[in-house]
């Protein structure tokens, strides 16, 4: 009597394949979440002390989109290593990276110390922030999809995608640790001068805790065997990029479009939402500078909601819990009708949820009720975020053949981050300056890229059921 084989066990285990995508972005965006919350509370104060609260607030903004724009070469050079020699070396370069240039933040000297060189020293491990964070993502979507099984590459696909609620919720808790443990001696309101001392280093300088688990995660990985078959077959390209320049560049357009509702919204929620809602309103601002003595101008003053910062962020993480669910959700969800006819739904609710800034954001007479708004905002929009973030761990790397997924999925990625994430802080500063105070232009702002990204949904294909086997490349 005969016996078959035993199936062969999947080179990487699920378990291997899930914490490698998962803890990679997690520290990633760790990284970067650290950096966001340092440009609205620390960056403005300690590098561009203009004597103008919004010009340095523009001008800290505008170091942390630097980072963006640093991001399509990395996804240039990422993914070009990439598709020649596989994922695994790439992912842990991209990690090593990231963390050196977080943990090197983290010792610089400031303003006070050394001048204008403290913001030119920052501006340049932005940018190497940003041309690691442009090769990890698409490396880490490569690795969870590219190992899914049949008919979950959507589900696969989201645990990458989860490393941004996660690293979320790490970088502000351990900001919240921090200003709790320091002295307030003019009450817990008022921002620690330990805080600005040398509390804020301490998140920047764990990073390298969490680079170090990572690495050791990451190294245990072996290629895939959707990598290996198109390397067997002599579909690896010499040059990526060229390839996809000339045979995909509608589908990088279509990638890069596709992902800019998402970019928006992404960084509306959390970078502007943080300088919005902790910003003094025009009474509290008078109060405070009569009280310091200090002339004020109401006229030029763009006002906020004047939340405290623990405040504030406590309320960002009870939304970023649901950005984390939805994220988790969307992936069956997407596995089962579709990631466009799924992306076509979120992104009109997204253009809807543009138009009602101002319902939800403008001060109330009650502040607990402004406080239950703002919430509820919050709530709304990060469910929105993960429902439109985790299908893209899957549809971005389906645009494109093996031999050029990883440089045409992280171009798309990450070019799309210029468009969005880079200009979305400035962007919105502007229009809330622009609108004397009023969030109602940067909601105007957000409908408008939805429109685009609709536009671009529309005019793609369905991916689901292409088959990464087959889909090597040309030859």
């Amino acid at each position: 009597m005969s016996h078959s084989a035993p199936p062969l066990a999947p080179a990487n285990p699920r378990s291997r394949v899930i914490t490698a995508s998962l803890i990679g972005t997690t520290i990633e965006f760790y990284d970067f979440y650290v950096y966001a919350t340092a440009a609205v509370l620390v960056f403005p104060i300690l590098f561009f002390p203009t004597g103008n609260d919004t010009t340095a607030l523009l001008l800290s903004f505008s170091v942390f989109g630097a980072a963006m724009v640093a991001r399509p070469v990395g996804a240039v050079v990422f993914g070009h290593f990439g598709d020649r020699f596989g994922r695994k070396a790439t992912l842990v370069a991209s990690l090593l990276t990231m963390g050196i240039a977080t943990f090197l933040i983290g010792f610089l000297p400031t303003f006070d110390q050394i001048g204008v060189w403290a913001a030119v020293l920052l501006l340049i491990l932005r940018l190497f922030q940003g041309f690691a964070l442009g090769g990890e993502w698409s490396g880490a979507a490569l690795v969870a999809t590219e190992n899914a099984p049949k008919g979950k590459r959507a589900w696969y696909g989201t645990f990458p995608q989860l490393g941004a609620p996660i690293g979320f919720i790490i970088a502000n808790t351990v900001f919240l640790l921090i200003n709790f443990a320091l002295p307030h001696p003019d009450g817990p309101a008022v921002r620690s001068e330990a805080f600005l001392e040398w509390g804020w280093r301490v998140p920047f300088l764990f990073s390298a805790v969490m680079v170090i688990v990572g690495l050791w995660v990451r190294l245990k990985l072996v290629e895939s065997e959707t990598f290996a078959r198109a390397e067997k077959s002599g579909a690896i390209r010499r040059f990526p990029l060229g390839d996809v320049l000339r045979r995909h560049w509608w589908q990088l357009i279509l990638g890069t479009f596709i992902m800019l509702a998402t970019y928006v919204l992404f960084y509306l929620m959390t970078s502007f939402t943080l300088a919005y809602g902790t910003k003094a309103t025009t009474e509290g601002a008078q109060a405070a500078a009569d009280a310091a003595g200090q002339p004020f101008d109401a006229t030029t003053y763009v006002a906020g909601l004047g939340f405290g910062y623990t405040d504030f962020v406590i309320m960002q993480i009870i939304g970023v819990v649901f950005f984390g669910v939805f994220t988790l959700l969307s992936g069956p969800v997407a596995d089962s009708i579709g990631r466009r006819r799924l992306l076509l739904w979120i992104t009109a609710g997204i253009g809807v949820f543009g138009l009602l800034f101002s319902v939800f954001l403008m001060p109330q007479l009650d502040p607990k009720f402004s406080g239950a708004l703002v919430q509820a905002f919050l709530i709304f929009g990060f469910m929105l975020m993960g429902a439109t973030f985790g299908p893209m761990g899957a549809l971005l790397p389906e645009l494109f053949p093996t031999n050029v997924r990883y440089t045409g999925s992280a171009i798309s990625y990450n070019v799309s981050s210029i468009l969005g994430a880079a200009l979305a802080p400035i962007v919105a500063t502007a229009l809330w300056a622009a609108a004397g105070g009023s969030p109602w232009l940067v909601g105007i702002y957000l409908s408008g890229s939805a429109v685009l990204t609709f536009i671009a949904l529309w005019l793609s294909k369905e991916t689901k059921d292409i088959e990464y086997e087959s889909n090597i490349g040309a030859l």
